[in-house]
């Protein structure tokens, strides 16, 4: 099982690069950058490429209407150029608030949008001649008013590689089949690994049966946060407000993901009511009504032994990347932690 993280640039870049730093020498094996609607994430990501050394670096993710798909394939190809081959490409369709809300796109058809932009990054990277023909990327080709003819072009410099990984976030039925059918791995989200047979088995078969065989087996990169220690009340603490934030807060009633996706875990009656409090603006009240059993479900927080017991759990439920949001005390002593309980169960 390898080891990812996650982190957020909220602006202190000089810290942000000393981190990615020192988990890289702690021992992970992939850094991601969020972006959502805060700062581009692909500009830092290119300065964590000049300062490390061995670790694969892609963004937590881009969504896919927001960037045409040849800009999409061109921004990875640029930083897969600048990590001399270290670029994985994390696309995923967001939701209606981020799309409509800040971007000011239509939300629309966003798992046929995720299928054109796949091929077309792929098609781009091969340096084809790319022809906009898709589902949702259909393009006429032909006089154009005042400009004359509009051609087909294939990509003007070569990538370092005509093969980028591409992992797309999924969480609903339909596009967890379709990353298991076209992606090269699955970025999960509050996944819960005991969970994993009843809430995605049937999407994850039927998408690998048409997956093709040149792609290879499925990356599944899930996990949450991380803090190791004795207080395992207080540790669970400090994944109570990101639970409840998104839970509660990310999108209307009836328009969130993660509180459907809670809610088929079996904690409906909990999901109701810390959206009710977060949508009140009562946070706290919704911080404290998140469960402590999903919370040591979808988390690593807590003794070493408890942290020990959640890795092998997802073990078993498939995932090959181990990703963690050191939240404790010692965030980088955490991960070394985490580093050694994984290479002591491959010894």
């Amino acid at each position: 099982m390898r080891l990812s993280t996650t982190l957020k640039f909220a602006g202190d870049a000089g810290a942000l690069l000393g981190r990615a730093v020192d988990f890289e020498e702690a021992g992970v094996d992939a850094i991601w950058v969020t972006e959502s609607y805060g700062f581009d994430s692909v500009a830092v990501l290119g300065a964590i490429a000049a300062r490390t050394k061995r670790v694969q670096v892609g963004p937590g993710v881009l969504n896919v209407f927001s960037r045409a798909p040849a800009l999409l394939a061109q921004t990875a190809a640029g930083l897969d150029a600048a990590s001399a081959g270290r670029a994985v490409l994390g696309l995923g369709t967001s939701g209606p608030q981020v799309v409509e809300g800040w971007h000011g796109l239509a939300y629309d058809r966003p798992l046929a949008r995720t299928r054109d932009v796949v091929e077309i990054c792929r098609a781009v990277w091969r340096r084809e001649v790319v022809v906009h023909s898709g589902a949702t990327t259909r393009v006429p080709l032909g006089p154009q008013q005042g400009i004359g003819l509009a051609k087909p072009l294939k990509m003007l410099t070569r990538p370092v590689r005509d093969r980028i990984p591409v992992y797309l976030a999924a969480l609903g039925p339909k596009n967890v089949e379709l990353t298991a059918e076209v992606a090269d791995g699955w970025l999960t989200f509050l996944f819960a690994p005991e969970r994993m047979p009843e809430v995605w088995g049937k999407s994850m078969d039927a998408g690998l049966a048409r997956r093709p065989a040149e792609l290879g087996r499925l990356d599944i990169v899930a996990g949450g946060v991380l803090a190791i220690g004795e207080d395992h009340a207080a540790l669970r603490d400090l994944a109570r407000p990101m639970t409840a934030l998104y839970v509660g807060g990310m999108g209307a009633r009836g328009q969130n993901f993660y509180h459907a996706l809670v809610s088929r875990y079996g904690f409906a009656d909990a999901a109701d009511r810390i959206q009710d409090f977060y949508l009140t603006g009562r946070r706290a009240e919704a911080e404290a009504a998140v469960p402590d059993e999903l919370i040591d479900l979808i988390h690593l927080v807590g003794p070493a032994d408890h942290v020990a017991g959640r890795i092998e759990a997802y073990r078993k439920a498939g995932v090959t990347t181990l990703d963690v949001t050191p939240q404790g005390a010692d965030p980088v002593g955490d991960v070394r932690t985490v580093r050694a309980l994984l290479d002591a169960a491959t010894d």
